[in-house]
This record gives C-alpha cells, sequence and structure tokens, in this order.
C-alpha cells in the first residue's frame, strides 16, 4: 500500500509516524498547502491527514485512492459525501485525547478564576516586592466551589469534563442532543441562563455551527466563564469578543478558531492586552501521551482496512 502523510508536523516533531511504514510504501511531508495536495497524492492508495482539506478537487485525480485516515475525531475537512460516491473509506480516530482535553479545559477554566497569570506577572514584575505588602487580593477571585458548570456537548469529554466538575464541588448541567439520565439536562437557552461556567465540546455540524452568537450570550450572567475546546466555528467569534470587551461576560478561554492560525485582522486579535481572556494555539488534544497513541488508532484502523474490516469508520 501507497500511504501519504500530508501534514505529520501537527502531531508533533516529537513522535513519528514511522510505524505506518509497516504497511507498506511511506511517504512524510511535514505540511501541505492546498494547492500542493493533488500532485502528492496522485498515486496514494491512503492518505494520513489532520487538517488538509481532502475533496474532489483535490483527490479527483488520486485513481488509486482507497483509505483516508483522519488523525482526528473532527472531520469537517473531509469531504464525506464525494469519499463515499468514490468508495473511499474515512476513519477517525476517537477517545484518544479525552484526558488530555479535560487537563486544559479545567486548567482554563481555573486559570481565569483565580486570575493566576495577573498575580504570577505581579510578583515576577518586582511589584510585589516594591509594595511592601504581605498580601494582594486584587483582582477578586472567587471559589469555583458551589458553581454551576453548564456543558455543551455531552459526549466522552463532557462526560470526562463533569466528572472533574462535580469533584470541584460544582453542580453540572448539560445540553446535548442525546438525552442522558446522569445529569440534569437543560435547553441550550436555560443552560446559558444559569450557569457561572459554560465549556464547549459539541462537534461542528449545521446545527452547532454559531450556537453560542449574540442572544445565547445576552443570557448569560455577566461574570460566566466561557471555555470553547471544540471548533472555532461554533461559536459567533466577533460576537463573543464583543460580549468579553464590553464586561458582558466575566471570561474567555478557547483553543480553536475558525480559521486556524487566526489572522491578523481576526476579533481575537483584539484580545492581546485582556487578562480576562486565554488563548491557546489548538493545543488542548496534544499531550504526548495522546499524539502517540494517535499514530497507534491510525495504525490499527488501516490494519482493520486492509482486513476488510470497518474500525472507526466515518460514513458520508
Amino acid at each position: 500500500m501507497k500511504i501519504v502523510v500530508l501534514d505529520a508536523k501537527t502531531l508533533g516533531e516529537d513522535v513519528s509516524v514511522e510505524p505506518l511504514s509497516e504497511f507498506g510504501d511511506l511517504t512524510v511531508y511535514p505540511s501541505t498547502k492546498q494547492n500542493d495536495v493533488a500532485e502528492r497524492v496522485k498515486d496514494a492508495e491512503c492518505i494520513v491527514t489532520n487538517k488538509v482539506k481532502i475533496n474532489e478537487s483535490t483527490v479527483g485525480e488520486a485513481k488509486n485512492l482507497r483509505l483516508v485516515a483522519v488523525t482526528a475525531t473532527g472531520y469537517d475537512n473531509i469531504d464525506t459525501a464525494y469519499c463515499k460516491s468514490r468508495g473511499i473509506a474515512v476513519c477517525n480516530v476517537t477517545g484518544y485525547s479525552t484526558d488530555a482535553v479535560t487537563e486544559v479545559t479545567v486548567a482554563m477554566v481555573l486559570s481565569l478564576f483565580t486570575h493566576l497569570p495577573e498575580y504570577n506577572r505581579f510578583v515576577k514584575s518586582g511589584d510585589y516586592t516594591a509594595s511592601g505588602i504581605a498580601n494582594r487580593l486584587s483582582p477578586v477571585y472567587r471559589e469555583i466551589a458551589g458553581k454551576t458548570w453548564g456543558i455543551v456537548g455531552y459526549g466522552n469529554i463532557g462526560r470526562s469534563v463533569a466528572t472533574v466538575a462535580k469533584a470541584l464541588g460544582c453542580h453540572v448541567v448539560a445540553t446535548s442532543r442525546t438525552p442522558r439520565s446522569d445529569v440534569k439536562m437543560l435547553p441550550l437557552s436555560e443552560l446559558c441562563r444559569v450557569s457561572d461556567i459554560i465549556s464547549l465540546h459539541t462537534p461542528l455540524t449545521e446545527e452547532t455551527r454559531g450556537m453560542i452568537g449574540e442572544n445565547e450570550l445576552r443570557l448569560m450572567k455577566p461574570d460566566a466563564i466561557l471555555v470553547n475546546v471544540a471548533r472555532g466555528a461554533v461559536m459567533d467569534e466577533e460576537a463573543v469578543v464583543r460580549a468579553l470587551l464590553e464586561n458582558r461576560i466575566g471570561g474567555l478561554g478557547t483553543d480553536v478558531y475558525s480559521v486556524e492560525p487566526f489572522p491578523k485582522d481576526s476579533p481575537y486579535a483584539r484580545l492581546s492586552n485582556c487578562d480576562r481572556a486565554c488563548l491557546t494555539p489548538h493545543m488542548a488534544w496534544g499531550a504526548y501521551e495522546t499524539r502517540l497513541r494517535v499514530v497507534d488508532e491510525i495504525k490499527e484502523n488501516i490494519r482493520a482496512f486492509l482486513r476488510g474490516e470497518k474500525r472507526n469508520r466515518v460514513e458520508g
């Protein structure tokens, strides 16, 4: 089998995709621009990718293509309908990053709640020493115990976050496409109204695109913390940034953006000096152990495919 990895750097330079060579001829590109895809995959039987768009314009001439292996759970960059029409199998990886995303979600919430970056900066700058005062309690921070944590999307990651939130003493509510009996389920509007913390863990679909917009933001408490570790486009980014800068929400953490990396004219560029914003570069999924797990999962997906089995198969 001829395997082409299009964007190996998305797995980090400390993790090798060389184990995939056990299935045949392996060609690895650190990254690939969209206009280079067609040439690089023209002879491929299997494409391994994370962010590169796979559609008729990029793989239409790849006549030998039989499998697209996505090194992520989300596959909104893959035209699954086109792949299905060609008989091209698409596989993703699931459940591999639950712990890592949970940990970053909670870290963002705690950082925004306790204002640790500001306190850290106060001490390191020398201002603490110069103050002559033993402690500083501004900006004011609050205990997280007893607060209501709203979870949007109650899949593997949402449920994992709920477990930690409960351990921290939070009351947990959720909204999800699939009703659950182990948590109090609320409509999104009500969840926005009652929650002190809202974390987003839902896939990007036509139904979830822009689901956190001006209407939802106006329902939120003025000190609510909003964290997005799902997909950038599930929020109206302009509306969210405006709400933060107008002090209509208390804090914003996001690891994902509708365009990655976000451009200079992105609404997020206006938050460069905002202490109530925690912006990270789509890293929540990427703990070292997680990335090793991804390679192992891709190996098993390819092995299953070659045996004629369906494993983590995405149906278009």
